[in-house]
């Protein structure tokens, strides 16, 4: 009895616990595109002032596309978080992602890449390099 009733609990924590999240209805979404020579980019997310989550696919011109899942955290103008995406039909793979917001753009950064309980994230104290960005987003439409 005490077991069933340890699951019943466990179960409607669970519950009340998903559905007590922010309010998707809050968020702003936002189509995002770039091109890098003859790669582009689509960033499709929603957004509010603290998070953001959404799809992101890259097309590398005659090679093939990377498709995934993005989301993360607003600290004033960047939005940090991860890519998890499935690279041209092959394994699932999850790497760190940094954009920053400036003149209505998104610049992609980049840095030293490591690992904290196994998860992939740029290595605090070394910079994000956003200068050189290899996409630089504009609103889609």
């Amino acid at each position: 009895m005490f077991k069933n009733f340890a699951i019943a609990f466990l179960f409607f924590v669970l519950i009340i616990s998903c559905n007590s999240k922010e309010e998707k209805d809050k968020y702003n979404h936002i189509v995002y595109r770039a091109v890098n020579n003859k790669d582009t980019a689509i960033l499709d997310i929603n957004i509010n002032d603290k998070r953001f989550y959404g799809r992101y696919e890259i097309s590398y011109y005659k090679v093939g596309k990377d498709s995934g899942d993005v989301r993360g955290d607003l600290k004033g103008d960047t939005l940090r978080g991860d890519y998890h995406y499935i690279s041209n039909g092959g394994a699932w793979k999850r790497v760190p992602l940094a954009l920053l917001k400036k003149e209505n753009k998104l610049f992609l950064g980049t840095g030293v890449i490591g690992t904290y309980f196994n998860l992939p994230c740029f290595i605090p104290g070394t910079p994000i390099e956003y200068d050189n960005s290899g996409f630089v987003f504009e609103k889609a439409y």
